[in-house]
């Protein structure tokens, strides 16, 4: 086997892993999960997870340090694309909302269990998430002071403007009676109506 080979091998091993992890946390619950578990949902051996992952916990940190990075930078794209704050927050609602309805168990998983990443790790994720409020924040402000926005506390309202998307993680389930598209499009109405802008923008 060449070093390549070996690497490719090992990367889908620790991918297998991850994703076994991510659906005993989802179905268990972080502290409910035991090594044994993630193994034998990877159909692999408890010692064989631990050539490839320090611990469960290092299983939970990367798979929130992956989902918090994507999220990230799923906002600075879309924020890319118009200066507008309307626009910049419609895009922000209605992409938000859809993402967390599509992937709802690592959302789930990454929110849910924040409580269990060691101190370290955990200050990690939440310069992430700063970051992510941060710069809806400064779409509030924007809006704030271009007068598109009327809101009388831009920090509180960049939080509740993230709850939003954040909790469909908590209640979406495949085959509900909403598609992720349609709770993205409702989402981005109300985030909107929150800031005193009702209309969506045309386009």
């Amino acid at each position: 086997m060449t070093p390549t080979s070996y690497a490719s091998r090992a990367d889908t091993t620790r991918a297998r892993l991850l994703a076994a992890a991510l659906g005993a946390f989802a179905a268990k619950g972080f502290h409910g999960t035991t090594t044994r578990d993630i193994a034998a949902a990877a159909g692999m051996s408890s010692a064989a997870l631990y050539v490839h992952h320090k611990s469960k916990e290092e299983l939970l940190y990367l798979i929130s340090r992956t989902g918090h990075q994507d999220m990230l930078a799923f906002l600075r794209e879309g924020l890319a694309t118009s200066g507008d704050p309307v626009e910049q927050l419609h895009r922000l609602a209605h992409d938000f909302a859809e993402l967390h309805a599509r992937n709802h168990t690592t959302a789930r998983v990454i929110n849910n269990e924040l409580a269990a990443l060691s101190p370290e790790h955990l200050a990690e994720i939440r310069a992430i998430r700063q970051e992510i409020t941060t710069e809806v924040r400064a779409i509030v402000e924007r809006g704030v002071a271009a007068g598109v926005f009327i809101v009388a506390d831009p920090a509180m309202t960049a939080t509740a403007l993230l709850s939003l998307s954040i909790d469909v993680g908590r209640w979406y389930r495949d085959g509900g009676p909403w598609t992720p598209a349609e709770v993205g499009r409702r989402y981005a109405e109300l985030s909107l109506r929150m800031v005193g802008a009702a209309s969506p923008p045309r386009g």
